[in-house]
Parts: C-alpha cells; sequence; structure tokens
C-alpha cells in the first residue's frame, strides 16, 4: 500500500515537500513514480525514482524545479516542489513498480490515493 501525502495550497514561487509512504513491502526494489493529473487533463509522468541506483528522471515540465529522493529507513520516498506555478496545479500520485525498469503510467504495480497540489497566480 502507498500512501501519498503533503499536498496543500500554496503562492506562485512556492514550495511543498509530498510524501509516499510504502507498507507491506519494501521500497529498495521498486521503482518510485510520481505523476499527476490536472482537470480536463490526461494524467502525466513527473519523476521517477530507481530502488537498485537511485537514478532519478523528471519530466521536462518539471526538472530543475522538482526533486525526488528516497529514505529507505522510513521505506519513504519525497517529491520536493520548489518555483511552484499555477500550471503545476494537479492532485499528484505515488506508484510502484517491481524492477530497475523506468516508470511509465501504464506498468505501475501499485497507485496510492492521490494528494492535491494548487498553486495560486
Amino acid at each position: 500500500q502507498l500512501q501519498a501525502s503533503g499536498g496543500g495550497l500554496v503562492q506562485t514561487g512556492g514550495s511543498l515537500r509530498l510524501s509516499c509512504a510504502a507498507s507491506g513491502f519494501t521500497l529498495d526494489y521498486y521503482a518510485i513514480g510520481w505523476f499527476r493529473q490536472a482537470p480536463g487533463k490526461e494524467r502525466e509522468g513527473v519523476s521517477c525514482i530507481i530502488g537498485s541506483d537511485g537514478s532519478t528522471y523528471y519530466a521536462d515540465s518539471v526538472n530543475g524545479r522538482f526533486t525526488t529522493s528516497r529514505d529507505n529507513a522510513k521505506n519513504t520516498v519525497y517529491l520536493q516542489l520548489d518555483s511552484l506555478k499555477p500550471e503545476d496545479t494537479a492532485v499528484y500520485y505515488c506508484a510502484a513498480r517491481i524492477g530497475d525498469q523506468r516508470c511509465s503510467g501504464r506498468s505501475m504495480d501499485y497507485w496510492g490515493k492521490g494528494t492535491l497540489v494548487t498553486v495560486s497566480s
């Protein structure tokens, strides 16, 4: 089970940190992705962190502003959101995929419930 948290309302240029806590399995062996879905838009991949070597990948739209990391002791993955823009407003989901392949919205094994991020202009 995955539980995402940390969303909220923030002004343009502000920051938030999202958390994705896992229970029932160890994140070390999984790739963890963050995805988001804005109203009226399709879901898009935001970031991915690989369990085996910690490699990270980002969508072009967030590269340089968002950072994903993991704390193995807490079995938790984070997504630091900086320099937020109104277009970042969306429900953010974390998902896990066993193995060390990159994240894909069509191939994740577990999904958590989303957390809403709202960026005001």
